[in-house]
Order: C-alpha cells, then sequence, then structure tokens
C-alpha cells in the first residue's frame, strides 16, 4: 500500500474516530441533561408530596382539634343524667317497661326522654317485620337527637349461624351467613370478610349501626358447648386473623363491631348465663393465646370491647368477674393491650352477675373498674340510681363519667359515625 494511501486511511479512521467521540460526548451530554433534568423532576416532586402530606397533617390536626371542641362543648351540655344514660344499652322492654316492645309510640318517646341511653339492643321479642325493624331505628334516632343532639347506638345480636336475631327470624326472610366455626375451619379469611360484609349490608338496610360481633373467643376447651359453633376456631394465629377480617367486613357496610368476651371465653368451664365461670389460665398463657385474637381486633379499629363475667382464679385474688375487675379493664384492655375504644360489658343480667350482686352494685363495680357501658342491667332503674347516688356521694367522680362520655361521643361524633348513619 502506498504511503499516500495509508495517510488517506489514517486520516479516515481520525475522522471516525473523532465523529464517534463526538457522539458519544454528545450522548454522554445528553444523558446528563436527562439526569439532571430527571433530578430535578424528582425532586420537585417529593417536595410536592412533602407538601402535600404537611398540608394532610395540617388538615387530619384541624380536623381532629374542631371534633374534639365540639365534644367538649356537648360534655358542657349534658347534664349529669344525661351522662349517666348515655353509659347503658338496654333492650325496649327495659326502656318501657313493656314486653314485647316494638313500636316506638308515645310510651317509647315518653320513656326515651327520661332516661335517654346511649343506645338499645333488640331482642327476638321486638323484631317483628322489616318495615317495623326500620321504623323503630328510625323513630329512636329521632328522639336521641332531639333529647341530647346525637344518634343512638342501634344494636343487635347478630353473629351468624347459632346467634342471629335477624336471620334466625324466619319472618325476616334474610339468609344465614352460618357458623363461624365452619367459616375458621375453611382457612379462607376472605369468608370471614365476606360474612362481615354481608351482616353489615343487612343491618345497615334495616337501620343498624351496630352489631355485638364478632366473637374473638379461642375455642380451647373442647368441652364448652357455649364457644364451640361461635367461635372461628382453637388456633389463635387463625382466629385472629379471622376476626380482623370479620371487622373489616362490618366496617365496609359503616357497622360498629364488639369483639367478645374478653379475657376469653373459649376455654371456661360453666355458662357465665347460670353462675360463676372460670378460666384457669395464668396471665402469661393469656397473652400467648386468648388476648391474641383481641389484639387483632384492636388493631383492626374495633370501637367496642365487650368484657366478660368470668372469673380468673389463677390471677385475681378472688372470684371477681373480669367485667368488674380493674386490674382486667383498666391493667390488662386498656394499658396492656392498647384499647382506648369503648369498653362494655356482657348482659348484667347474667346468673355470674346477679346471683352475687344488685344490679346498682354491679353497676357501680364496673364504671370503678373502667368500663364505659353497660349492658342489660337487670334492673336498669337501680343500675342507673346507683351510678347517679355514686357520683353525688363523690365514690364516683363526674370526671369519671365524662371520660366514658367522652369515649362514647368519639364515636358517635367522628368519621365512623358519619358513615354509620
Amino acid at each position: 500500500m502506498s504511503g499516500k494511501k495509508r495517510k488517506r486511511r489514517r486520516r479516515r479512521t481520525g475522522r471516525l474516530a473523532l465523529g464517534i467521540g463526538c457522539m458519544l460526548l454528545s450522548a454522554g451530554a445528553f444523558a446528563a441533561v436527562i439526569y439532571f433534568s430527571n433530578a430535578g423532576r424528582d425532586e420537585a416532586e417529593q417536595e410536592g408530596a412533602s407538601q402535600q402530606t404537611k398540608e394532610d397533617s395540617a388538615t387530619r390536626e384541624e380536623e381532629t382539634k374542631k371534633q374534639e371542641s365540639e365534644i367538649d362543648q356537648k360534655l358542657e351540655e349534658l347534664t349529669l343524667q344525661e351522662k349517666i344514660a348515655q353509659m347503658f344499652m338496654i333492650t325496649p322492654d327495659a326502656l318501657t317497661g313493656v314486653q314485647g316492645t316494638w313500636n316506638p309510640g308515645e310510651v317509647t318517646e315518653t320513656a326515651y326522654k327520661e332516661r335517654p341511653v346511649g343506645g338499645l339492643i333488640m331482642m327476638e321479642n321486638n323484631l317483628v317485620s322489616q318495615d317495623q325493624i326500620k321504623t323503630w331505628n328510625d323513630t329512636i334516632t329521632g328522639f336521641s337527637k332531639e333529647v341530647v343532639g346525637v344518634e343512638p347506638f342501634l344494636s343487635v345480636d347478630e353473629e351468624g349461624g347459632t346467634v342471629a336475631r335477624i336471620a334466625g327470624n324466619a319472618a325476616l326472610g334474610i339468609e344465614n351467613v352460618g357458623n363461624m366455626s365452619e367459616i375458621g375451619a375453611s382457612g379462607d379469611s376472605q369468608k370471614a370478610y365476606d360474612a362481615g360484609e354481608t351482616i353489615g349490608t343487612y343491618l345497615k338496610e334495616l337501620g343498624f349501626n351496630m352489631d355485638f360481633a364478632p366473637m374473638a373467643d379461642v375455642w380451647t376447651n373442647q368441652e364448652n358447648t357455649i364457644a364451640q359453633y361461635r367461635a372461628f376456631g382453637s388456633d389463635p394465629e387463625t382466629v385472629s386473623e379471622m376476626v380482623s377480617e370479620a371487622i373489616k367486613g362490618f366496617h365496609s357496610q359503616g357497622i360498629y363491631t364488639v369483639a367478645k368476651h374478653f379475657p376469653g371465653h373459649g376455654g371456661t368451664s360453666g355458662d357465665s348465663h347460670e353462675g360463676t365461670v372460670y378460666l384457669n389460665s395464668t396471665k402469661e398463657e393469656l397473652e400467648s393465646c386468648e388476648f391474641l385474637p383481641f389484639q387483632a381486633a384492636i388493631d383492626a379499629d374495633t370501637e367496642f370491647v365487650m368484657v366478660g363475667h368470668i372469673s380468673l382464679p389463677n390471677i385475681l385474688e378472688d372470684d371477681t368477674p373480669a367485667s368488674l375487675s380493674e386490674e382486667v379493664v383498666t391493667e390488662m384492655l386498656r394499658n396492656d393491650l392498647g384499647f382506648d375504644g369503648i369498653v362494655i360489658t356482657d348482659a348484667m343480667n347474667m346468673g355470674a352477675i346477679t346471683n352475687n350482686y344488685t344490679s346498682a352494685e354491679a353497676a357501680v363495680q364496673a364504671v370503678q373498674a373502667g368500663v364505659d357501658m353497660i349492658l342489660m342491667p337487670q334492673d336498669f332503674e337501680d343500675a342507673y340510681q346507683g351510678i347517679l347516688s355514686a357520683v353525688n356521694s363523690g365514690t364516683i367522680s363526674e370526671d369519671r363519667i365524662d371520660e366514658s362520655v367522652r369515649r362514647i361521643l368519639e364515636v358517635k361524633m367522628g368519621e365512623s359515625g358519619e358513615s354509620a348513619s
């Protein structure tokens, strides 16, 4: 090859190298431009997101302050008698003194205005037809708004399966979702959600805003027939998952939930409807088993936890039922599990209570233990007067009453209350 040809090739090669170098330089510059452009955009987006988060946080804080202010104002407006009445959930029959109350007429109106209770729970003899139930719930809501300015808790015991006041009543024509034991045995927590959603749907249509469900007990005593079909099972992890999903299902329809029966009824011997029942677990055993589903319920934002009339001989010094024990209600449920919602007793007309206490004694002791609402005392007027007398005598402070009524109002006047209306 001649020298001229080699020179021309070197020049062409040099130009090619130079061209490639320029291209690489341009590409690098272009990439750098893109990088810095994207970085700038990402930074701007992050700043925007951060600003939005701050604004959202400020809005939530403002809404919280507004709600707290409204609750403070409502507490100021309510008389002591009205506040104590808000701490009771009773049957229509207990309100009116008439067995089988189902028509919210003049007698019901007069009785409610005299004792504007925080909630009413309907039983079999109060349920006649779907239209009657809707009329009842709508009318009672009107009474409550007129007297105390907030909606009442309108409830029923509707777990599904063997405990179903609505679906178990053939006259109402509503299909039963079945026993929770079967859902638990399936291992499919979606079924628990679906059950909560289904029950919540027809309760909402009937005008209810609260259900005494789900059952959070772990069925560890195979001789305990009370919990056999009602509990999701005997494995605490499975029960926890099912309880959490069921609550989400109820909440999807704006229904308040009651996780029951703390500290756990599934391992008890005996029937609290008849008399004293015992759970022989130690504190450590409760923490590793019975407490888990209740913690799951609390994490799922249940509005209520029901405390059962369960004696704990290996923890408490005597046979005091859990529902009347400060160590159980305040130390275990409030402090250990961190529950800051509404604590409600199991029905106070059960033998475990009535065999050992008057209605007034039980109500006062429950409030002293840290309970917020008294469910179905055997004698409502005696229980009501018992708390009123305890406040007037200084045995219970009015601040203690306000503490419970504040929790009740937080639910009734909060966002969840709006969705359940």
